[in-house]
């Protein structure tokens, strides 16, 4: 879905997320209360939503659906879905429960906020799991067909919580969601687990009109979705389209809310709502044709990487090649020989798979090919919460291999920016001859925002020189070619296609000789191999980091990955309450901002949030020797932004 945005090109530099625990400000529109086929609308500048049911209830269609339609509309958003790891987890249960997340304004927007303003809530199970994150007086819509006596005894509910006054803080609208839906769809001949199934829709089309949200495009999508079976399209048509009505009509739903487009936060130019993971895809796409060479994917199915495979296996017709490998280790190697080759080889990973694919990683920076290793990290160790962020693998990415085997590492801050993040990493990659990790994480990889598509002039020159020709010449006047003889600028050395006349030449895991690449065992040679490896990586152009600081402020806080977006919110919120406070932000991990050293030195008090135990702080303190505060959660959630606040509040006041 694309929406066009005529604004003018400028930032809304005060507009953040800034209250995302409660409802925005309100205004009356229009409705006449008491008034047949009239309501009141009341404008709102955000909303929090948050969907909750069984794996199997649909809830992130529903909210996918949901979002689709606001950035149609042309809202700023950020999702958060959050769902088990089991495929079919035990219907009813705390364990099962499934929930999807949306935060969207009519302003520049950062986080999927950190409490909801409206959760739906389908059985006891996505009420008991949810509740403890819903601020006093937001609306709750429950589906009462499911409070029953047995599936509120699974999740320890004794009493009905929609009868015992234990939800009397919250504007509590109890709807029969099953029953109506059942009713909406008797025409349709369906079984009543058929016509059960569709629950979702009714829901979505309650919501729609709560929001005012566009319906077309859903209905639209049903139809296609279900283009083989057209009676089951009709149906989940006609539940949405009740759910709409109902809301139209009933009286328990005295307000509908408007939330407008985002106009003025963003640039002019075509948007389209798009995650972590599909903007990697698209991003790999983009550097091998700027590059003018075969993109190749060689991977294993794991989450969260998997989309990034489904997703590319769609582009045959732009020279995508991808091979599923039986294996981590089959697929590393592959893309590697795809490197060798001349493609613009890229494997796909999480956590476990980096493990596995560590020896091959360590083969690719011996013979200095250009590979993308993207892990999308989560939680460990081991199997850990395989549906669960996390930013633990860094100090893996970093240090994970035999022997001195750096290698290069680029992390996307949100989900759009995985396209950019995934073009540069290939720069590197081409540019210096070597294998490169994009480390995202689930969060990003799930989550979605507005995309501006890039027009293609806007896309960096990736072009690769092979070489094709010898490049030495003996002393006896002989033209050879020298695989190891270096770039003297990049250090890189020559990337010659296979089956080129004369440029024959020998590749492994064993030492090379400088120059020639014939096998060495001379420590003296090694000594110099090893120096002139590191210092390739050491020499990679990157941006000076950009700090954030119009106050002059003695605390910096420094994040990498998909902190982004709850740290600079927190900033803003210390920020519009007069507590001064410096932000900066790392793409490149290895090798760092040149004038990183310099910027820490500058400030009194340097604070690192990770979603692990301090793996970045330790970097820091290690290079630079500064007391890095770190401020860490593992909990499988990406931090809310008024609790980093309170962190960072309590920092500049320590």
């Amino acid at each position: 879905m694309t929406s066009q945005v005529s604004s003018p090109a400028e930032q809304a530099d005060g507009a953040d997320d800034t209250s995302d625990s409660v409802v925005g400000e309100q205004h009356v529109l229009r409705g006449a209360p008491g008034v047949p086929g009239s309501k009141e609308v009341r404008r709102l500048d955000r909303v929090i939503i948050r969907f909750a049911g069984d794996s199997g209830d649909g809830m992130q269609l529903t909210g996918d659906r949901f979002t689709s339609e606001t950035a149609s509309f042309g809202n700023d958003l950020s999702t958060l879905p959050n769902f088990p790891a089991e495929i079919r987890a035990p219907a009813g249960t705390l364990p099962g429960v499934s929930s999807f997340q949306l935060h969207f304004a009519d302003h520049d927007i950062l986080t999927p906020g950190d409490a909801p303003n409206v959760l739906v809530a389908m059985n006891p199970a996505a009420l008991k799991a949810n509740i403890g994150d819903v601020p006093r007086g937001a609306d709750i819509i429950v589906n009462t067909d499911e409070f029953t006596k047995r599936p509120m005894a699974k999740v320890g509910y004794t009493t009905s919580p929609l009868e015992d006054g234990s939800l009397e803080a919250y504007q509590l609208h109890p709807v029969p969601l099953t029953t109506l839906t059942i009713e909406a769809l008797k025409e349709f001949g369906l079984s009543r687990k058929e016509a059960e199934r569709s629950k979702n829709m009714f829901a979505l089309g309650l919501l729609s009109w709560m929001y005012h949200r566009p319906t077309e495009s859903t209905e639209q999508f049903l139809r296609t979705k279900f283009a083989k079976k057209p009676n089951i399209a009709e149906a989940n048509v006609a539940a949405f389209r009740a759910g709409w009505n109902f809301g139209e009509t009933t009286e328990d739903f005295a307000v509908s809310y408007e939330v407008a487009p985002a106009t003025k936060a963003f640039p002019t130019g075509t948007y389209r709502n798009i995650s972590g993971n599909l903007a990697l895809s698209y991003g790999l796409i983009a550097a091998s044709h700027q590059a003018d060479l075969p993109l190749y994917l060689g991977s294993y199915p794991i989450t969260p990487a998997s989309d990034i495979l489904h997703e590319l296996s769609r582009h045959k017709n732009f020279g995508v090649r991808t091979f599923q490998a039986e294996d981590e280790i089959a697929a590393i190697g592959a893309a590697l020989g795809a490197a060798f080759g001349g493609s613009l080889a890229v494997t796909t990973t999480s956590g476990p798979g980096v493990a596995l694919k560590s020896e091959t990683i360590g083969l690719a920076v011996s013979l200095e090919l250009p590979l993308l290793v993207v892990a999308i990290q989560r939680g460990g160790p081991s199997t850990g919460l395989p549906t669960k962020t996390e930013q633990a693998d860094l100090l893996q990415a970093m240090y994970g291999r035999n022997g001195e085997a750096p290698v290069p590492i680029v992390a996307p801050r949100t989900p759009a920016d995985c396209f950019d993040a995934a073009i540069e990493a290939a720069r590197i990659a081409v540019t210096y001859r070597t294998p490169v990790f994009l480390l995202s994480d689930g969060y990003l990889a799930n989550g979605s925002e507005p995309w501006r598509i890039p027009e293609p002039d806007e896309l960096p020159d990736l072009g690769v020189q092979f070489t094709t020709a010898p490049n030495h010449q003996l002393p006896d006047g002989t033209d050879v070619f020298w695989p190891y003889k270096r770039d003297p600028h990049t250090l890189a050395r020559p990337w010659a296609v296979p089956g080129t006349p004369g440029l024959e030449h020998r590749i492994g895991g064993i030492e090379k000789q400088d120059g020639t690449g014939n096998i060495s065992y001379d420590p003296a040679n090694h000594d110099f191999m090893v120096r002139t490896r590191q210092a390739k990586i050491d020499g990679i152009e990157v941006p000076d980091l950009v700090v954030d600081d119009p106050d002059g402020a003695r605390t910096l806080v420094l994040g990498w990955g998909s902190t982004y977006g709850p740290i600079t919110a927190a900033v803003r919120r210390l920020r519009t309450n007069g507590h001064p406070i410096a932000q900066a932000h790392l793409r490149h991990i290895n090798p760092f901002p040149r004038n990183l050293g310099e910027v820490l030195k500058r400030y009194d008090k340097v604070v690192v949030p990770e979603m692990n135990l301090g793996q970045l702080a330790t970097l820091l303190r290690a290079k630079y020797l500064i007391d890095a505060h770190s401020y860490n959660q593992v909990n499988g959630m990406p931090f809310k932004a008024e609790q980093l606040a309170t962190a960072l509040k309590e920092a500049i006041d320590a």
